[in-house]
């Protein structure tokens, strides 16, 4: 995937902080968080909600798993009171399951308005053929169903 880099970012003495997370999008009803490919794809399904449903995404890219910028999560569940997760993974053992268990372990629990959806992989080895790899990892659309369902938008 290709993206746009700034001349701060290009430079050799770059250097990302490990263990902080990027607001990559602002937003007031719903919080996606994720990593890597997902980002992209999370950016896209906040621009179509915005769009179609007039709900306002906010998109934290954690940038590392492991440590996960927990403050990051937690703030912006505070903020929004609602959390889709997104990620490659398998559902079980996932970056998403651990996502939901930091929102459940804080006083962030406290702000849901709706339960945590998680949008991952499908729970099958990976399939070499494009089109049944579309079928087995999350695409732009299944972000989208999920922050319409945590916004009771559509059931």
């Amino acid at each position: 995937m290709e993206f746009e880099l700034s001349d701060e970012a290009m430079s050799p003495d770059f250097v990302l902080p490990i263990g902080k997370a990027k607001t990559e999008r602002e937003g007031t009803d719903c919080t996606i968080v994720s990593f890597s490919r997902p980002v992209g794809f999370a950016l896209e399904a906040a621009e179509i909600l915005e769009k179609e449903d007039g709900i306002n995404v906010e998109v934290i890219n954690l940038r590392t798993i492991r440590p996960m910028d927990r403050d990051a999560i937690v703030n912006s569940v505070k903020k929004t009171s609602r959390l889709v997760t997104a990620e490659e993974g398998w559902p079980q053992s996932g970056v998403g399951a651990e996502i939901a268990a930091v929102v459940m372990e804080t006083d962030a629990f406290d702000y849901l308005d709706a339960p945590v959806e998680r949008v991952t992989g499908v729970d099958v080895p990976l399939p070499y053929a494009i089109n049944l790899e579309k079928l087995a990892v999350p695409q732009v659309e299944n972000i989208v169903s999920a922050v319409r369902r945590a916004c009771y938008r559509q059931m």
